[in-house]
C-alpha cells in the first residue's frame, strides 16, 4: 500500500543560502546539519523514502522536520521580505530547526519538604530517639517519613539534596581587610 504524498515544501533563495551557510559552518551540530540536509533534500524534490535511504535515518524523523519546514516557512519568508538582517535570519531558522523545549520530569519533594529534611537533619538525633551523634542518610530517611514530612525518600535523595547544597568557601575574602598605615 502505497504510502502518502508527502507535503511540497519550499526554499528561498535566500533561505537557501542560510541553510548552505549553516551547513558549511564548523560549530554547526550533527543534529542541526541533518535536518538542514533533510529540509535541503525535501526541498530539491526528494520524497522520503529517498532521504530516509540517502541519510539513513527514520522515516518519521524525515517527516517530522518536513512538516517542520512546511508550517515555519510563511513566517521566515515574511521576515525576509520585511528585510530582517542575515543573522536575524539565521537565527529564525536555527530556531526553527532546533529541538522544542520539553518541560522535564515534574518535581518529587516539594521546597517546603525539602526545608523541613534539611531543618530535621540540623536537629541532634538524640532528640528522636536515635542512639546515633550525627545523622546519616539512612535515619534522615527514616525520620522524614515517621513525621510524615514525606511518604517515602530514599536515602539516596537525601544525600542529593545535601550534596546540591553544600556551600563553598569563597575563593576571596568576604570583608575587606584593614590596611595598617
Amino acid at each position: 500500500m502505497p504510502t502518502p504524498k508527502p507535503k511540497m515544501i519550499k526554499i528561498s533563495e535566500k533561505q537557501k543560502e542560510v541553510l548552505e551557510q549553516l551547513l558549511r559552518r564548523q560549530t554547526s551540530t550533527q543534529r542541526l546539519v541533518r535536518r538542514i540536509k533533510i529540509v535541503l533534500g525535501a526541498g530539491a524534490g526528494l520524497n522520503n523514502s529517498q532521504l530516509t535511504q540517502q541519510f539513513k535515518i527514520n522515516r518519521i524523523t524525515v517527516n517530522n522536520w518536513r512538516q517542520c519546514w512546511y508550517e515555519h516557512y510563511e513566517r521566515l519568508l515574511a521576515a525576509e521580505t520585511n528585510q530582517v538582517e542575515d543573522k536575524d535570519l539565521t537565527k529564525l531558522i536555527e530556531a526553527v530547526l532546533n529541538d522544542a523545549p520539553r518541560s522535564g520530569t515534574p518535581t518529587t519533594f516539594t521546597p517546603e519538604q525539602i526545608v523541613q529534611i534539611t531543618a530535621l537533619a540540623c536537629e541532634n538525633p538524640q532528640t528522636s530517639d536515635r542512639p546515633v551523634s550525627h545523622w546519616v542518610a539512612e535515619d534522615v530517611a527514616d525520620e522524614a517519613v515517621k513525621r510524615k514530612i514525606v511518604e517515602l525518600i530514599s536515602p539516596r535523595s537525601i544525600r542529593r539534596f545535601f550534596k546540591r547544597g553544600r556551600l563553598t568557601a569563597a575563593k576571596n575574602p568576604l570583608l575587606a581587610q584593614r590596611l595598617s598605615r
